[in-house]
């Protein structure tokens, strides 16, 4: 464990693609049947609705820097992957959870599984470092992804790669992964061009999590 800084909410910069402001869900449809997002925006936070399910950009895209924020409420119940569960998925391929997904979840003093904590890239790769604050205090990604590319068969042609920093802390360096994030069974790349992000609203029973301030720059 490490000790993160304090609380900073970062602007987005002139040339970023602002996803949430704290104003509408304009920019945001249900995952499944592309409705307006049925998540519940107050006081200028978004906080997951777990009955609506997923939500995702209209927008799609592919290679970018992400900043996001978000909230473990403060008196958190649960305990391992109930407790605080959700996702940012920076390329999302299909309905449910595919994609490629890095983990939000109550890791401030709370065990589960090493590729499940928070900042893990889901069931591939450990983050470096726990940088959590405790929760009903505001969390910070702000992460690289390079999306993968494919060659006109649909065979891979480059893989994807993720960079975070959580908390002013890196956690992941420039990893290569080895395809989409998956619960049981072994990843694997599917061809695809550009995709939306998606915000996960996980079935745990525990109390639901709450973002703010998710804005986007992209890259070459």
């Amino acid at each position: 464990v490490v000790t993160p800084g304090p609380a900073v909410s970062v602007g987005p910069p002139s040339d970023a693609v602002v996803l949430f402001d704290g104003r509408n869900l304009n920019e945001w449809i249900n995952s499944r049947d592309k409705s307006p997002a049925g998540w519940t925006v107050a006081d200028g936070v978004l906080t997951v609705n777990k009955q609506a399910g997923n939500i995702e950009t209209r927008r799609t895209f592919r290679n970018y820097q992400l900043h996001i924020e978000w909230r473990i409420p403060e008196h958190i119940t649960g305990d391992g992957q109930a407790r605080g569960n959700s996702g940012v998925f920076l390329a999302s391929t299909g309905g449910g959870d595919a994609g490629y997904e890095i983990q939000v979840l109550d890791s401030y003093n709370n065990k589960t599984y090493t590729n499940g904590q928070a900042g893990s890239i889901y069931k591939q790769f450990i983050p470096l470092a726990n940088a959590m604050r405790k929760p009903g205090e505001w969390q910070a990604y702000d992460i690289l992804w390079t999306a993968p590319t494919f060659n006109a068969d649909g065979t891979l042609k480059t893989p994807a790669y993720i960079s975070a920093i959580h908390n002013g802390v890196l956690i992941q360096n420039h990893v290569e992964l080895k395809g989409e994030t998956v619960y049981i069974g072994a990843p694997a790349y599917k061809a695809y061009d550009r995709a939306p992000i998606k915000l996960q609203s996980h079935g745990d029973p525990s109390p639901v999590i709450s973002f703010r301030n998710i804005w986007l720059r992209e890259l070459p």
